[in-house]
């Protein structure tokens, strides 16, 4: 492509390197519809833009926020919705935001079951003994119970 060109295009390749992603990420997102078609080539390959770079990099931002791709692709869509405004944005991060509390809650709860579990057994004995086989079996209450 000449440098007089107003948009830079890259192969998948030089476009998931720019991303931060593999190729394989970069298809996954098309058969998600989470990003735009890319334009093909009459060589046919295809060509991505600094826009899809871009749409890469929101996308990966907010997985590691802990967002699905089923709420980000809401998020998308609520971007190219000339009627959003930002309360709309702020209240799916609101819902996220509850989600990750309501998660660590969770992970709090499992971390005191197994701790208290793992302090009822003495660590020897015979197998049919165990404090904690018995308590994941039903057999007996767990010890935080």
């Amino acid at each position: 492509m000449s440098d007089d060109n107003k948009e830079a295009v890259w192969k998948i390749g030089k476009a998931a390197g720019l991303a931060g992603v593999n190729k394989e990420t970069i298809r996954y997102y098309e058969r998600r519809a989470l990003l735009p078609p890319a334009e093909r080539r009459e060589s046919g390959y295809r060509y991505f833009s600094q826009r899809h770079v871009d749409r890469i990099r929101f996308i990966k931002r907010a997985q590691e926020l802990g967002f699905t791709l089923s709420e980000i692709n809401e998020l998308l869509n609520l971007r190219m919705d000339e009627h959003t405004n930002c309360s709309d944005i702020k209240r799916e991060a609101e819902l996220k935001y509850r989600d990750v509390i309501s998660k660590m809650e969770d992970l709090k709860h499992i971390e005191k079951t197994l701790t208290n579990l793992i302090d009822s057994c003495i660590g020897n004995g015979p197998i049919g003994d165990c404090p904690i086989l018995e308590a994941l079996e039903g057999h007996e209450k767990s010890p935080e119970d």
